[in-house]
């Protein structure tokens, strides 16, 4: 299989810290590859390492073939995480600015700027300054300047952060339509939920070491069976019920592991008459509750100390 990305045995160390431990992997060409782990794990180093910001003390890195992405730096589109934008000029100008960076001339620059801002429904934000526009919006044309020398291999460290229901949809969708027309998308995030819509491929870091990488479905499939419960009534019962394992419960709705041996069956009798059922069917797990399994309550510690990127 043709790989965009291929990591072997990379280490990073600052100090006496080891922010990426070992790490290998590869991306195959024209798939979303999801970068998942808590934050603090070691995700933006890697892809500081794979953009050549920072280099590896230990391991091989080949970017779309290239030991380096230096040489291939106009083939790249790289959204880091800490985002910003030249807040007096205009909004055409800072993409077609980007698009400079990378090879293209002035005139194609601009009409490039022009045709994805109207494509992505900013075409009359075209001669305004960024600083009259919203954080969503404002990170949509950062988007933008990512791809308008149209890479191959587009990275995006922790694209949804801070972003609204409708913002979230719309980098969604983007991400889609790059995989359409047969480019490489790797995207870092620590929400489970944005992944699970749209990789093809996951790998979970933490402590910067590998502990999960395949499909979707493989991964899922190495999981126990949920039950999915959408019910009115007060379900604070379920989780003092000493036949199930897990239970993430939203309120009105629930995911619900039984203990090992325990019948579906007699779970769903036990809680007839106590709550109104909605819904209830067997499905697999959610990747939110693999990451929980496999990270463990040390990830919580992480998220809740976050200091500069890692």
């Amino acid at each position: 299989m043709d790989h965009a990305l291929e990591l072997e045995s990379v280490t990073k160390r600052f100090g006496n810290y080891v922010a990426v431990d070992s790490l290998s992997f590869q991306v195959p060409k024209g798939t979303i590859f999801g970068f998942l782990g808590p934050n603090g794990s070691g995700k933006t180093t890697t892809m500081r390492m794979i953009m050549s910001i920072f280099y590896p003390d230990a391991g091989r890195i080949t970017v779309l073939g290239h030991p380096r992405s230096e040489e291939v730096k106009d083939r790249l589109g790289y959204l880091p995480e800490e985002k910003g934008l030249y807040k007096k000029m205009k909004t055409g100008e800072i993409i077609a600015y980007f698009g400079m960076l990378k090879g293209l001339d002035k005139g194609l620059a601009l009409e490039r700027a022009r045709q994805l801002l109207t494509k992505y429904g900013l075409g009359d934000w075209y001669d305004k300054k960024c600083e009259t526009m919203s954080k969503g919006m404002g990170q949509k044309v950062q988007l933008l300047g990512t791809l308008i020398h149209d890479p191959e291999l587009v990275i995006l460290d922790e694209p949804f952060s801070g972003l609204d229901p409708v913002n979230m949809e719309v980098m969604r969708d983007t991400i889609l339509d790059i995989k359409r027309q047969g480019k490489t998308v790797i995207f870092s995030t620590h929400v489970m939920a944005q992944a699970e819509e749209i990789c093809d491929r996951i790998f979970l870091i933490f402590k910067g070491q590998k502990k999960l990488e395949g499909s979707l479905s493989e991964i899922k499939a190495g999981g126990p069976r949920a039950i999915k419960l959408d019910y009115v009534g007060d379900g604070s019962f379920l989780k003092s019920m000493p036949i199930i394992d897990r239970v993430n419960d939203a309120g009105q709705s629930a995911e619900i592991y039984l203990r090992d041996g325990i019948d579906p069956q007699a779970f769903l009798q036990e809680i007839v008459g106590r709550v109104q059922i909605r819904r209830f069917d067997l499905r697999e797990p959610s990747l939110h509750e693999i990451y929980v399994r496999t990270v463990g309550p040390e990830a919580a510690i992480v998220e809740g100390t976050r200091g500069a990127a890692v």
